[in-house]
């Protein structure tokens, strides 16, 4: 955990998306607690999101295959990529909504 920090404090130069896709999965993979690890690292992301002037997303269980695939690319090479498209993705259909809302 604490080079998660050590690490995170390093992660500024990234667009607020990557960084907090990253926070979430090396969250998941130290896997600190026994019960609700996946849970706390969504939470965790969309704080830092929110941080950033994001809206939070949602994990949609349609999509929830393709959030494990991306997510254990991630773990098992290093490469975030798929995993922050994913995030991004999430968070353009959030903002869609707010928008759909508030023209509503």
């Amino acid at each position: 955990m604490e080079k998660l920090i050590i690490n995170y404090d390093e992660w500024d130069k990234y667009h607020p998306m990557g960084r907090a896709a990253l926070l979430h999965g090396e969250l998941v993979k130290i896997h600190p607690f026994i019960d609700g690890n996946g849970r706390t690292s969504r939470l965790i992301m969309n704080m830092e999101l929110m941080r950033s002037g994001y809206v939070p997303v949602i994990i949609k269980k349609d999509n929830r295959l393709k959030y494990y695939e991306t997510l254990d690319k991630a773990h098992t090479t290093g490469d975030y990529t798929d995993f922050v498209k994913l995030v991004t993705d999430e968070e353009n259909e959030m903002l869609d909504r707010y928008l759909e809302v508030l023209w509503d």
